[in-house]
């Protein structure tokens, strides 16, 4: 479990996180949605002891973020925004190294274990410098596992990657969620949060603006959205509770339109007014 209370992060005039209080429940996949600059890889380092917060408190499993840094790191894997596995090694060097400097038992085990689990296994003897993206991705995941972490980080995990990987790396993401295993992610990425994420909280400019599944966001906003372009080359939205209202909605306009399922980014747009980008 999870608790975050106050957390505040300034550098400087700016506000990176603001007052930030948050609750994760044990195995559960908890997302973190905002656009970029919104806080949330600052929330992240906070909470796994890379950046010190100038307010408030997080506890890991009961353990103070800030006062037993130690034990926090060790029910915890990281994926990081930023890629630093060692390119000039292979896959399965890179593991090794890891397992090292955990001083990790039974390495051969679970090195082949987390490659299988990502499907890197057959390419364990390959150079990193040749993996392309999402392999390079799979592997941080990979990394990540071989300490059996009770908390699992993911910081922007589908960054750059193109649908069909992105649509590979969630699988992944679904089987690391084992053992009563609690992961945390942060995205821009509306369908990431929408399709993992059991709770997830919308972030703008440092402050958490909602906190809730993401069926009970969406229906703050209803269930329809019609989307059609007046005269005056201008995008309408008009917010539906149903699919009977759109249809009524959309007879009534003289030009094409657009009937969708509402989603996270309306919910983000009817509370800032601006989208996730």
């Amino acid at each position: 479990m999870i608790e975050v209370m106050g957390l505040e992060k300034h550098y400087g005039k700016i506000r990176a996180v603001e007052n930030l209080s948050f609750r994760i429940e044990r195995g559960s996949v908890f997302g973190l949605l905002g656009p970029n600059g919104a806080g949330k890889t600052t929330t992240i380092k906070m909470l796994t002891t890379l950046t010190k917060p100038d307010a408030g408190h997080c506890f890991i499993e009961g353990h103070d973020v800030a006062k037993d840094p130690v034990k926090v790191k060790r029910l915890m894997g990281v994926v990081p925004q930023e890629n630093n596995l060692d390119r000039e090694l292979t896959a399965y060097e890179n593991l090794l190294i890891y397992c090292m400097l955990h001083g990790t038992s039974d390495r051969e085990t679970k090195i082949r274990s987390c490659l299988q689990l990502v499907d890197l296994w057959d390419r364990r003897d390959s150079v990193v410098m040749r993996f392309s993206g999402g392999m390079q991705r799979r592997l941080l995941i990979a990394r990540s596992l071989l300490t059996e972490p009770s908390v699992l980080f993911l910081d922007e995990p589908s960054i750059g990657l193109d649908p069909q990987i992105r649509r590979q790396m969630w699988d992944i993401i679904r089987k690391t969620r084992i053992d009563g295993r609690t992961v945390v992610i942060t995205t821009h990425y509306i369908e990431e949060a929408e399709v993992l994420c059991d709770q997830v909280g919308i972030l703008a400019k440092g402050s958490l603006i909602a906190l809730d599944t993401s069926k009970n966001l969406k229906a703050t906003v209803g269930e329809y959205i019609v989307e059609f372009v007046n005269g005056d080359g201008k995008l309408i939205q008009r917010i539906c509770k149903d699919r009977e209202e759109a249809h009524g909605v959309a007879l009534c306009q003289d030009c094409s339109v657009t009937i969708r399922k509402s989603n996270l980014e309306d919910v983000f747009i009817k509370l800032t007014g601006e989208r996730i980008e």
